[in-house]
């Protein structure tokens, strides 16, 4: 156990040295497209973000037919079958394990077991969500998406609210385009992109980008620059961004998950239980879209797509939060920062490798005798296969998680271990339907399971079972 786990963490290692040996950022075209492109030839152009999904074969089912689009608007088409979806998420789960994350608990995903950690059931709908994509011209879009989430405080919310601008016209080989407004940046593999931000070919994300869905959600702008040099495209964004002070709140105290509930623009999280200090110092839940120390963050991207079957992305981010800054409610700010590299392949003509890895640090509270309160260093990893036979894609993950705590209130102890393996199987049904089956497994350890919540073991081995459909009318 302990090897296999060691194991998955030497891969996260290696995929992040592999950061440290680009003397530049690599460019290619975005990561959505890159999913898309047949083996063998290049990515089409980058659809950007906030434009209505496109269906991406062999990973996304067929979408649903276009409307006849309206005759002499410009470009301008705000209210019809085009602009306005609807999506609904029904769910039917067996799991065991220990209280989740959901109920205050140490647990690794939504789901839980009995009382005593036995296989329990569950299902109905988990969620509900309507998107809204309107086109003010030739050149300005936006992306208006709101949802229902099962343990989501449950009421209705806003996910994502931006405009898009992507011009016709170039300056010179430089393609430029651009969002403003509520918004994930462009660092998961795993999802689609505009809509409500949807996993293509699982059920649930990856560590890593399950994390992304809970605190790295940003209100600002961004920039891309696309060019070409002979064979070879690139591109380059960056951007500026607010209201994420309080990232890093949920992995220095929870740690990873492995889950599919997504941070919203009023929302929060449970937190499980603290030492003494910290439940006195934190309140018991972190605000998903907060601004506490009026410091602008920023991030960078950059992406290289080769004459070959592959791409590559690098991306930097750096919230600059203020770690000793804090509200009356007891939100503190966090100086998270990380790094995420990112590889798209087409292995063969209908097989598809997937690679992502993550390193970083967060920070909050005072100084200690030279050490904050909390400063935990995380690191993750995963490679994801995915096949498609026809009339189903089969994909496989396998990922490594940890994280280490140095912070004078939050020693080595904090720290934990991980690993998990995923399989999934995607069935296009109609244009309207898709369905989804899954099973996960994560084992991990984390000492506060018994320090802080008495429970018998700091190790647990959850298994989710789950049966998915989807519906987008």
């Amino acid at each position: 156990m302990i090897t296999a786990r060691r194991s998955q963490l030497a891969l996260g290692a290696a995929l992040i040295g592999a950061i440290a040996g680009l003397g530049a950022p690599a460019l290619a075209d975005e990561a959505e497209v890159i999913q898309a492109a047949p083996a063998g030839q290049s990515a089409p152009p980058a659809a950007p973000q906030g434009a209505p999904e496109q269906p991406a074969a062999p990973e996304q089912p067929p979408a649903p037919a276009a409307a006849p689009p309206p005759a002499d608007t410009g470009g301008i088409d705000l209210f019809s079958r085009n602009t306005l979806h609807a999506l609904v998420d029904l769910r039917l789960a067996v799991a065991n394990g220990r209280p989740s994350f959901v109920n205050g608990g140490f647990g690794k995903t939504r789901f839980q077991g009995t009382d005593s950690g036995g296989y329990r059931a569950d299902g109905g709908v988990y969620e509900a969500d309507v998107i809204w994509q309107p086109r003010f011209g030739a050149a300005l879009s936006a992306n208006v998406s709101a949802g229902w989430q099962r343990n989501k405080e449950g009421r209705f919310d806003l996910m994502e609210a931006y405009l898009n601008y992507l011009p016709t016209s170039t300056i010179g080989p430089v393609r430029l385009s651009g969002r403003v407004g509520l918004m994930w940046p462009e660092i998961s593999l795993e999802h689609s992109t505009g809509g409500v931000w949807s996993t293509v070919n699982t059920i649930t994300p990856s560590a890593i980008n399950s994390w992304v869905g809970e605190e790295v959600k940003v209100l600002g702008a961004e920039a891309t620059a696309r060019a070409s040099a002979g064979e070879h495209d690139f591109s380059l964004t960056g951007g500026v961004f607010g209201w994420n002070d309080t990232s890093g709140t949920l992995l220095s105290f929870r740690g990873w998950a492995l889950q599919d509930i997504k941070a919203t623009a009023t929302g929060y999280f449970p937190l499980p239980p603290r030492s003494a200090f910290l439940n006195r110092a934190q309140q018991d839940k972190t605000q998903n879209s907060v601004e506490i120390d009026h410091r602008p963050g920023w991030y960078i991207r950059g992406d290289w797509r080769p004459p070959y079957p592959f791409g590559v992305a690098v991306f930097y981010y750096d919230n600059e939060g203020d770690p000793e800054a804090v509200t009356k409610a007891l939100q503190w700010g966090w100086r998270t920062r990380f790094w995420n590299l990112g590889i798209n392949a087409d292995v063969a003509p209908k097989t598809k490798l997937l690679i992502q890895g993550m390193t970083g640090s967060t920070i909050m509270g005072f100084p200690v005798n030279g050490q904050a309160w909390v400063h935990t260093d995380f690191n993750s990893a995963y490679a994801l296969a995915v096949h498609d036979f026809g009339k189903f894609a089969l994909t496989g993950r396998i990922e490594g998680f940890e994280t280490r705590e140095h912070g004078s209130e939050m020693g080595p102890g904090n720290s934990e271990d991980g690993w998990a393996w995923t399989l999934a199987a995607r069935v296009p049904i109609n244009q309207y339907l898709t369905g989804f089956a899954e099973v996960l497994n994560v084992q991990s350890r984390r000492g506060t399971r018994v320090t802080l919540d008495g429970l018998p073991s700091a190790f647990e081995s959850q298994v989710v079972f789950q049966l998915a459909l989807r519906a987008k009318l």
